[in-house]
């Protein structure tokens, strides 16, 4: 079982703990989360991030949204609460899996304390159904590297890690799988503008995990691959379309690119419901916008005294504008392998692999 502190969602019977991403590493401090409203604040706010992660707090916010209550629950009530949460953040389609999951699982039922019960089961057993599909995703990984190499360098994106999961993670799923394999591996964590979840997450679970780790800013992969030998890109994603395009964190399809320039195979981590077989192409994935401010500002540049380093946390001029989309989507033919807890495959085998699943 994970480190406590590598378990971002702890259920409480009667609350939610979160811990909150967005003031990690200089505090580990956790959310009590006691309403589906506050909830879907801690979503939208990216108190908690990474797709699986999102869906299985997404579970309990219902369940949080039917604790209490008692008396009859009329289909209205029950499908505007499911609504308020897939609408927390779109762009994750294991969010939309779940709630639709957790639709069907209450139908015909009427009573708020069997519904409570039904989608508390349900949040319980989705996090343990992560935990066993991160770690047999990370074994899968390991086959991918060379038995005979004892080191690897690689490049990650954003937080795939614990943090983003019910625990282990995805593409550092594959990191730690390496590392307990007996292999030295040399991870570099693009810094992920403009939330930083790579400086700031992904380096703090490798120095926690004692891996050798180097930060650097998202512009600098090319050099990095020019420069140093680096044996694979390892990449989490939030959907997959069916010809195997993918949305993942702003800056992917960048990374995507430089990597197929220089001959570094690219590998997309994915659990089965990061695929989305409903739509065609990366065409199709809805792409979240968010505010200007993450981009224009940083909050926390703050000095010893708690004042701004820059006027209101501001890095760029007063009243320029910024374009803050939250994920892009890599073309299919720049991915190498998808890397899933039922094995590794190319992007033309998706629909193949999905129905033996």
């Amino acid at each position: 079982m994970p480190h406590p502190e590598f378990l971002p969602i702890q259920w409480k019977s009667t609350y939610l703990e979160l811990l909150d991403q967005r003031i990690l590493p200089g505090k580990k401090e956790f959310l009590k989360l006691s309403t589906a409203e506050e909830t879907i604040v801690a979503i939208r706010e990216m108190a908690v991030r990474g797709a699986p992660a999102i869906a299985i707090t997404g579970i309990f916010g219902l369940t949080l949204g039917a604790l209490g209550k008692s008396g009859e629950a009329k289909p209205e009530a029950i499908e505007s609460l499911l609504t308020a949460v897939l609408e927390s953040r779109p762009t994750a389609v294991n969010l939309s899996y779940a709630i639709r999951e957790a639709r069907n699982r209450v139908k015909g039922i009427t009573d708020w304390g069997s519904i409570q019960k039904i989608w508390e089961t349900y949040g319980l057993e989705m996090m343990t159904e992560d935990l066993a599909a991160n770690k047999a995703l990370g074994e899968n990984g390991v086959s991918l590297f060379p038995k005979d190499q004892q080191e690897f360098h690689i490049i990650t994106h954003c937080n795939t890690g614990a943090l983003a999961t019910a625990g282990h993670g995805t593409a550092l799923g594959v990191i730690r799988s390496l590392r307990d394999a007996g292999k030295k591996v040399i991870v570099y964590a693009d810094e992920t503008r403009p939330f930083l979840q790579g400086s700031r997450l992904t380096a703090f679970e490798m120095m926690e995990e004692g891996i050798e780790c180097y930060i650097i800013t998202d512009g600098m992969s090319g050099w990095l691959m020019s420069h140093r030998k680096i044996d694979a890109v390892l990449v989490g994603c939030d959907r997959v379309a069916a010809n195997g395009d993918t949305a993942n964190k702003i800056g992917t399809y960048n990374l995507g690119i430089v990597a197929k320039e220089h001959g570094v195979p690219f590998y997309v981590c994915a659990t089965k419901d990061s695929f989305d077989l409903n739509l065609k192409t990366g065409d199709e994935i809805p792409i979240e916008m968010r505010k200007e401010s993450e981009v224009t500002q940083f909050d926390f540049l703050k000095d010893e005294n708690g004042k701004y380093l820059f006027p209101e946390g501001k890095t760029s001029p007063k009243g320029a504008h910024a374009l803050n989309p939250s994920f892009d989507v890599t073309k299919a033919h720049l991915i190498k392998n998808f890397i899933t807890e039922f094995g590794c495959f190319v992007p033309s085998e998706i629909s193949l692999r999905l129905k033996s699943v």
